[in-house]
């Protein structure tokens, strides 16, 4: 069977799922059941097409302005409280589970989750931002994992290579660690950079050489300092994703860290993506927050 015959094959099921039973219903489904062609109709969003035999992507689907509660008191509340949330309201069921819709949905985030964990920043991405390649003492994914205090220390030969390539004493040092969320940092770094440059020019500060950890941990940082001298780090990093997005950066800030330093001496801007604080608007408050640490120098706690 060929590629042609194969797509004309699901074509006609998938007609035959959504016509047949629309000429001819079917007798009421049990509780707890759905009918045959319910899954086709959900996912078709009413006026979705079906080519080639490919159904539309679910998670195209804005979920704020989804709502699938059948007969609803007072919709038009429900619906502004969805606004104000990306939380899963107004699902509806059928029996006692969610409806199909709903499950290929949380599925499809979930997997999405998975691969911004266990995926890795593209090689090309890093060379067409150049930046300065490194990695922890983390040789895998799965000891990235299972071993955090390797995300957050160098090799030797890793630390003579940062010394050599990087400035010394700068006033700001930046950095872009993968974490948790390979794809935050392929969704935010390009705009949240030259906003973050930007920024910082109209506080005559400027940086140079962005250096870009692998496997890293946000303690990455402390050891960056004290190799480079830098005053202020900077670090972008990958946040462990959930449900609503996989896509969400943080930016961590510390004046002068030291290996072992408490993480209350850290100022974190955190929910960087699309659907929290922008990455040009958040990259234009960083630069804000650095002028500020610098001022006093001091960051975290003891910034308030």
């Amino acid at each position: 069977m060929d590629e042609l015959q194969l797509k004309e094959m699901i074509r006609s099921l998938l007609n035959e799922m959504s016509g047949d039973q629309a000429a001819e219903p079917a007798a009421a489904p049990a509780q707890g059941t759905e009918p045959a062609g319910s899954l086709q109709a959900e996912v078709k969003q009413d006026s979705s097409v079906i080519e080639d035999g490919v159904i539309p992507d679910i998670t195209e689907v804005d979920i704020q302005e989804q709502f699938l509660l059948p007969h609803a008191i007072n919709e038009e509340a429900y619906r502004k409280i969805k606004k104000f949330t990306p939380a899963r309201l107004g699902l509806w069921r059928a029996g006692n589970r969610y409806k199909t819709q709903s499950v290929l949905r949380f599925r499809a985030d979930h997997a999405a989750a998975q691969d911004a964990v266990f995926s890795y920043v593209s090689d090309d991405f890093v060379k067409e931002m150049g930046f300065i390649p490194v990695q922890t003492m983390a040789e895998s994914k799965d000891e990235y994992l299972t071993r955090p205090d390797l995300g957050r220390i160098f090799s030797p030969e890793q630390q003579a290579f940062i010394k050599e390539n990087c400035k010394h004493n700068p006033k700001v040092q930046i950095v872009v660690g993968d974490g948790l969320s390979s794809s935050a940092i392929e969704a935010n770094v390009k705009d949240f950079l030259p906003a973050l440059k930007q920024g910082l020019k109209m506080f005559g500060l400027d940086f140079d050489e962005v250096l870009f950890i692998k496997h890293a941990r946000v303690a990455a940082m402390d050891q960056i300092a004290e190799l480079t001298g830098a005053e202020v780090i900077c670090m972008l990093v990958g946040e462990r994703p959930g449900l609503v997005t996989a896509e969400s950066m943080s930016a961590y800030l510390a004046y002068k860290p030291t290996v072992g330093m408490p993480e209350a001496k850290r100022t974190v801007v955190s929910n960087i993506h699309k659907g929290g604080t922008p990455a040009v608007e958040a990259g234009a408050y960083v630069a804000e927050i650095i002028k500020k640490i610098l001022d006093n120098k001091k960051s975290g706690i003891d910034l308030k």
